[in-house]
């Protein structure tokens, strides 16, 4: 209350003085609002992966944080990327994010420290207009040497400089039809792939896939794979599937060959099966035809515990060329683990 013995300058003075104090504190709450918007942010995060749905089931469940944190730390950095390509803070959008890492280990006769430890991260950035991703993997030429239901390590030893990063652009994209080119690094090694994928599909149990690419290593020299795949959706949750793969290169003579047949079934919708049979080898080469190794093998995936978080069980039977085809015996462990974030 203002007492009447105050002149106007007197009242001036106290509101101005009141108004700074106001103006302080008002961006002092800013603050402090700003502060506790990105804890309610981080925990909302958390929450969200979280069964129960609970802040303090998500404190105590360690592994959710876990996840929570690195897929925050993974799409900060996308973030922090696509910035690059705009100049007006105000005008970034949010990048589409995911990541999958994958711990194993695949004891087998004569070899029992066989690791298979795999991670590949996956940036779309969204100024490109889905047109551009940002791929990093352990090793990207897994794609050309294996296929694509292919999970035994058919690798020696894990090679220490087994990286590899790489830009894709896509060229076209439909809903049965795909044409991209992939600049990047592998192992090393500067690569160019362009790669044309198509599917087709009638009466609701057949489909095919034709996918031919071309590559080049400056290392290596220039190559092609061709890629084909065959499926047969006997019931609801079974499917015969024949994949059949060829590719040539510069740095080796001859064509190399990879059949696979599976039959995979589907348990539930968190368990699944696959029966396989892999054969490999060459022709044309300096041996002329030979079958390098045949692998029979059983894998069994099913999701437990969290909802982005897969197990896998996978034993199964090798004959090796360089062996004289005796049978080795052997059992893959995986864990596997997603990380995403695109909303």
């Amino acid at each position: 209350m203002i007492k009447t013995g105050y002149n106007a300058h007197t009242i001036y003075i106290l509101c101005c003085t009141l108004l700074l104090i106001s103006s302080a504190n008002i961006a002092l709450a800013q603050d402090e609002s700003t502060a506790q918007n990105l804890e309610e942010q981080q925990t909302e995060e958390i929450e969200k992966f979280t069964i129960k749905g609970s802040v303090t089931q998500a404190e105590i469940d360690w592994i959710e944080s876990l996840h929570s944190k690195v897929s925050n730390t993974v799409f900060r950095s996308a973030y922090w990327f696509d910035g690059f390509f705009t100049e007006d803070d105000t005008e970034q959008e949010r990048p589409y994010v995911n990541a999958r890492i994958r711990i194993g280990w695949e004891p087998k006769a004569r070899d029992w420290a066989e690791y298979d430890n795999k991670f590949r991260v996956r940036l779309k950035l969204p100024h490109f207009k889905d047109k551009l991703d940002l791929i990093l993997s352990d090793d990207e030429e897994d794609d050309i040497d294996n296929l694509p239901l292919e999970t035994v390590n058919t690798k020696p030893q894990i090679n220490e400089d087994s990286f590899a990063a790489a830009v894709r652009f896509v060229h076209h994209s439909g809903d049965n039809e795909l044409t991209d080119t992939r600049l990047g690094i592998s192992s090393g090694d500067i690569f160019l792939r362009a790669r044309y994928k198509k599917r087709l599909s009638w009466q609701k149990t057949h489909g095919l896939k034709f996918e031919p690419a071309i590559y080049y290593y400056v290392d290596d020299g220039v190559g092609a794979r061709l890629l084909l795949e065959y499926d047969y959706q006997s019931t609801l949750r079974d499917q015969i599937r024949f994949n059949y793969s060829i590719r040539g290169s510069e740095s080796f003579s001859g064509i190399r060959w990879k059949h696979g047949l599976y039959h995979l079934h589907q348990f539930s919708l968190y368990k699944a099966g696959a029966l396989g049979l892999v054969v490999q080898g060459e022709r044309n080469g300096k041996e002329g035809f030979i079958i390098d190794k045949y692998t029979l093998s059983y894998r069994y995936r099913f999701n437990a515990y969290k909802r982005w978080l897969f197990f896998e069980v996978e034993p199964f039977l090798e004959w090796p060329e360089n062996e004289n085809y005796t049978t080795t015996p052997g059992i893959a462990f995986r864990v596997e683990g997603y990380f995403y974030k695109n909303d």
